[in-house]
Parts: C-alpha cells; structure tokens; sequence
C-alpha cells in the first residue's frame, strides 16, 4: 500500500483549478476518492487516471471528420 492520498486543494493545484472543481468530481463521482472521518482523499492513481481518460489528443492533419452533417 504505497498510494499517496491528496487533499481536495491539492488535487486543485495538481489539476490547476479552484477547489470547487475536484468538490464538483467528488460530488459527481467522476472521480475515485476515500472518505478518512470526514475528510475526502483522492489517490493520486485516480487524479492520473483521470487526467489520461479525459487526455484530448491533436488531430492529424488533413484526417477526415467522421460523423459530420455536410
């Protein structure tokens, strides 16, 4: 058991948002968390997780555009 658990700020700080964003993950449960008494941690695994599934990649140029009306 070698996972660090972050605080809701330093989860902020990681992301780079206010702390009313990871509140808002927790609350939506978007994102894993642990509940210490009544404090709310995040394993840094999940802020990484998160950071990779929500990870948008740059376009090839000149790929084609599926789905899109013409």
């Amino acid at each position: 058991m070698n996972e660090r658990y972050l605080s809701v700020d330093q989860v902020a700080e990681v992301l780079g948002t206010t702390v009313r964003f990871p509140r808002r993950l927790i609350e939506e449960r978007r994102i894993t968390y642990v509940k210490v008494g009544r404090h709310v941690r995040i394993p840094e695994s999940a802020v990484r997780e998160y950071i990779a599934v929500n990870t948008v990649q740059p376009r090839r140029r000149g790929a084609v555009l599926r789905g899109v009306a013409a």
